[in-house]
Formats: structure tokens, sequence, C-alpha cells
């Protein structure tokens, strides 16, 4: 079977739903690139490690006052197709409460506000309705730019055989988003691009809706512009913690460059993990000139062919029984080595803050974080500890849920607090608090309560 019978399949299916052909294009560029066995590795030799960058934490106050003169003319983009299925969501993850009873949502909408800067959500099929269901509640968010643009949907593909999925128990989840990578398309094939270009719109902001450390900071806003830079990411210091995700570098023909971790070939793994050569993470907070991307997507015909991710997963995530197939995605950051004169700047970690687990929800939860006038999420000022790691029993507390109903009265406070791990089944009163290094261990299979007002404490 040549390749054209062996896609055809797809292309029917994606033509039923009426995708545009330019999805389909992109699609079969990368399920050409699966069946190919391609892997999208970047050797070390290939790279050079990233040395200095500008740090957002030394640049002038000029570039503030600078950034501030273009904010009527910039826009907040916030990926926001994510379920958090993970953490056992079958909703908008950031429909989740996360802080003095409002959601992520919430906090990114007074954010705009505050700013005025408008705020546009990139929705997947699977979170349009009840997102913008919520901002309903903001009139002061209505201006004349649609409220969100829609992530297309690729079908999944049969691990077995390479073909597309049928799922009669629930044809939904024959589908799945390609990655936040597709913004870059689903702008053009919105028609939200032109737009904001035609409004004198031409600077985006764009950030995951989890990542409550990302606000609009002005300061950055001024040195992108000023410094005219088509595309500029923000990168924060890899740690120990780091080491296995990805980094930047820079090719060999001078381009930056993201190597992920599915990039590495065996033999330079060492070589990837060590974060004293390789020091710097990609935080996905991302600028774009927009009248700069428009040029390229009309140069690639759209396609920009960024790096492939292949993700292997079950049909239905939450029944590890069915199907295995094959996701196939693309990472918004890879972008970085398509633009000519693309970027990056050093920010502090407080700006790459996302809940991922419940773990991350219970440290922002806390009063290790507070939320400040203007709606930003910070580190508690008061907090004299210089880290914190929290580590909940998965069989627990790895479900939303599950950790709702172990934590009735609130979170402890951890303002005082270096390791906090629980290992076994434990509810806890209001009030609790801990201190230091301390880790509780319930090895019964009966629940245990941590009463109302202790104080764990430990080294």
């Amino acid at each position: 079977m040549n390749f054209k019978e062996k896609f055809a399949p797809f292309r029917e299916k994606m033509e039923k739903e009426n995708l545009p052909d330019v999805v389909i294009k992109s699609f079969e560029f990368y399920y050409s690139q699966l069946l190919n066995g391609e892997t999208g590795i970047i050797r070390e030799s290939e790279i050079q490690p990233v040395e200095d960058l500008p740090d957002l934490e030394k640049l002038d106050s000029e570039f503030e006052s600078y950034g501030n003169k273009f904010l009527r003319n910039t826009v907040v983009i916030k990926l926001n197709g994510g379920l958090g299925t993970s953490m056992g969501l079958n909703k908008a993850k950031s429909l989740l409460e996360i802080k003095n009873g409002l959601t992520f949502l919430d906090i990114i909408a007074k954010q705009s506000i505050n700013t005025n800067v408008p705020l546009i959500l990139m929705n997947s099929f699977n979170t349009r309705n009840d997102s913008l269901e919520l901002l309903e509640k903001y009139p002061e968010l209505q201006n004349d730019l649609p409220r969100d643009f829609q992530q297309h949907k690729i079908p999944k593909i049969l691990k077995d055989d390479f073909t597309p999925v049928s799922w009669e128990e629930n044809p939904h989840l024959e589908w799945c988003p390609p990655g936040h990578g597709e913004v870059y398309l689903a702008l053009v094939t919105s028609g939200i691009l032109e737009e904001l270009i035609g409004k004198n719109i031409h600077y985006a902001f764009i950030s995951n809706s989890d990542n409550l450390g990302a606000y609009l900071d002005t300061k950055i806003l001024g040195y992108f512009v000023k410094n005219n830079l088509p595309f500029l990411m923000e990168v924060a210091d890899r740690t120990e913690a780091d080491k296995k995700g990805g980094h930047l570098a820079i090719l060999n023909n001078g381009r930056m460059v993201l190597r992920e971790t599915a990039q590495c070939a065996e033999n330079d793994i060492t070589e990837f993990q060590n974060v004293e050569k390789h020091k710097y993470f990609n935080t996905n907070n991302i600028w774009i000139n927009l009248e700069r991307l428009k040029e390229i997507m009309e140069e690639k015909q759209s396609i920009l062919g960024l790096p492939m991710i292949r993700n292997e997963k079950n049909v239905d995530p939450r029944n590890p029984s069915s199907p295995k197939v094959y996701q196939l995605e693309t990472a918004m950051g890879s972008a970085i080595s398509v633009f000519e004169g693309a970027g990056a700047i050093r920010v502090p970690r407080t700006r790459f803050a996302p809940v991922k687990t419940t773990n991350d929800l219970l440290v922002i939860r806390s009063d290790a974080y507070v939320m400040t006038e203007d709606f930003r999420l910070i580190p508690n000022p008061q907090r004299k500890r210089s880290k914190l790691l929290v580590s909940l029993d998965d069989k627990f507390y790895k479900k939303v849920d599950d950790f709702e109903n172990r934590f009735p009265n609130g979170v402890p406070s951890l303002i005082d607090c270096e390791y906090f791990e629980v290992k076994g089944d434990f509810k806890f009163g209001k009030n609790v608090t801990v201190k230091g290094e301390v880790s509780i261990v319930n090895e019964e299979e009966t629940q245990k309560t941590v009463p109302d007002g202790e104080v764990l404490s430990g080294k």
C-alpha cells in the first residue's frame, strides 16, 4: 500500500468533520514522518550551549516605561486546551479553583482587566463551552475582538497498524488536540491573526493558562519591541530537578533550538542532563511579532514544520486496557528555530509556576503563595525558606476529588516548610501547620486524621 492509500482514510475522516484543507495537509506532513520512523534526534555534536542571555532582573527600568506605550498594540493569548486528565478532571483545567475562591481563568480575566490588554483563549473542542461560560461574568472583558479561537482536532492513530482509531463507545475519543504548537496555524485558519493586525495589534504574549506566574510584564514587552525581535522565549535556570526536561541550545547554523528528551540520542543523555552546560529551560512564555508570523506562515504555506512529538496513550485515557494510540503533537516553543533573529531572555523562576499535579496545587493554595492587588500570584515575601518540595501519595491524592476530600477545611500552612511528604491515607483538619522537613506515614488501610491546629515539624 502506498502512502496516498495509507493516508486516504484519515483524509476522509477529517473532511467529514469539515476540517480546513491546510489542517489536513499539516497532519499529513506529520503522519508521513511517523511512517518513515523519523526521530527528530538532535545530536550533541550539532549544537552549542547557550552561554549568556539578557536578564529580566538586570534590565533598565526604561524598558518598563517603553513597554507601557505599546500595551494598546498587544494581546494576551492563553493556551486553554488542556483537560487535566492526569489529575482526574474531565473539564477545562483552568476551571479548577486555585486561590481565594478563584479559578485559573478568574485570575487571568482579572489580570487582563487590570492591564486593559485584550485576552483571547486558544480552546480545544473539549474546553471551549465551559471556559467561555465562565468569562461571561466579566463584562469588562468585552471588546470588538473574538473571545477565543479553537485548536483543531486531529485523528488518533492506532499503534498496531497506523490506521485511524474507531471507538464506538465514545467516538469523541477518536480525536485529540495537536499540541500547543498548533497555535500558529489556528491563528491563521481562524482569521484572528489577520483581524489582530488589522486592528493595530502587533504583539502577542502567549502562555499556558495553568501557569499563573506568566502575567504580562511591561518590561519584557519594552525589551521585545525596542529590539525589534520577531520571537522571544522566556527561559529560566535549569536545576537538577529539571535535568530530564528539555533545554535551549544553539544549532551550528546559529539559530536557537529547543531540544526535548525525545530528541536526545541515548549516548548524549549525560550531556543532555548536564545543567551546568545546558543552563536554560523553556517556560513556555512566548512573545510574538504578529506581522512577522504572518509573513512566515505565508512563506511556508502555513506549515511551519515544527519537530513532531509522538505521544503514546490509550484511546480512552481513563481506561488503561483500551487500545494504544499515537497522538501527534508539536510544541509552541520549538518555533524559536523558525524565526530568523529570534531571542531568549532569562527570567526568574517565579514566572514559571505551573500546576501539573496536586503537589503543585497544594503549594499554590497554601500561604507559601500570595495574590497581589493586581492579581499576580507570587511567592510569599514573608517566606524565609529557600526551597519547598511537596510529595503526596499518588494512591490517595493524585486525583483532585481525592485531594479535596482529604483537605476539606483548606490546606496546611507551608510558609515555614521546606519539604513535606505524605505516605498513606490522611485526612487533614483545619489550621494545620507544617514546619521544616516533615514526612508523615500511615501504613494502615484505615484513614488517619491530622487534628485541627496540629503543628507538624521536623528537622
